[in-house]
């Protein structure tokens, strides 16, 4: 998930840049939840905004059908045209795209569910799922679900890969969320496997967030060696016991080192060399 920000309201009316950056802070925290999709007094709850305006910001998205509205619940998700626009992205800011065929062999090698996240501020998003074939799964981590950093195996190892000053404030910040909606993983039992994960480089989750789900995660960094996601796999906790635990791990890791490597020789998203075309200075 993106940083949650309170827009509290002004005496004064809209203004038509604030009215944008509402709009588009609206649609941002739609898209964090737009698996199970969020109510209208959620947004409200969530932003600080007042019912009339959060209400008529979300009209205009979704007449721009960048937001839908269910039918039977009345939640709010991501619409059509942000589905599009997703898509033109991809070749720009293309992560997927350099990972699917690790995904798919690490899926189809070990026949767990294989997961590609991306860290969005103190929380981790799940991009992708790849289906293995074992017929016993688990569901613990969907497309599109997000979890605060460090709470399941991929947003583990994210954490682990962020420096120490800043994955300490990240948990700090989420202390909270963690003790109310995670009561396997308190902040102190969170900080002992950040610990291990920073000594091992692999992040284990043995069963912290539902019982029988455990995960393995592993962190990827791009060319100047920044945190750009995780890999990881997920299967139920029978299939994660050693010394099978350890030859998922090694195959995560090669994976993921196959993956930085194709990041690292990407072309860099953006302006063609060469100085800017007439007309397309900033």
């Amino acid at each position: 998930m993106v940083h949650i920000v309170k827009f509290y309201e002004q005496d004064s009316p809209l203004g038509g840049a604030q009215s944008v950056d509402r709009a588009l802070a609206l649609l941002s925290l739609i898209g964090q939840h737009s698996a199970v999709g969020i109510t209208l007094s959620g947004l409200v709850t969530e932003t600080g905004l007042n019912k009339a305006t959060v209400r008529r910001l979300v009209l205009a998205l979704m007449r721009a059908r960048l937001v839908e509205q269910s039918d039977i619940s009345r939640t709010y998700h991501l619409g059509e045209e942000a589905y599009l626009l997703g898509l033109l992205a991809q070749d720009r800011h293309g992560l997927l795209s350099q990972t699917i065929d690790s995904l798919q062999r690490l899926a189809r090698t070990t026949g767990d569910a294989a997961f590609l996240s991306v860290r969005r501020g103190r929380y981790s998003v799940c991009l992708h799922r790849e289906e293995g074939t074992y017929p016993i799964r688990t569901y613990a981590l969907m497309p599109g679900g997000h979890h605060p950093l460090g709470v399941g195996a991929g947003s583990l190892a994210m954490l682990a890969a962020l420096p120490e000053a800043e994955a300490e404030e990240v948990m700090t910040s989420n202390d909270a969320e963690l003790i109310s909606n995670y009561p396997r993983l308190p902040p102190e039992t969170l900080r002992a496997h950040l610990a291990q994960t920073r000594a091992t480089g692999v992040a284990l989750n043995p069963g912290l967030i539902f019982e029988d789900s455990w995960g393995l995660g592993v962190a990827l960094r791009g060319q100047k060696g920044q945190l750009v996601g995780a890999v990881s796999l997920a299967a139920i906790e029978s299939r994660m016991k050693e010394p099978r635990r350890s030859e998922l791990a090694q195959k995560l890791q090669a994976e993921a080192r196959l993956i930085e490597t194709r990041l690292a020789i990407a072309p860099t998203p953006g302006r063609h060399e060469g100085k800017p075309q007439k007309g397309n200075e900033p």
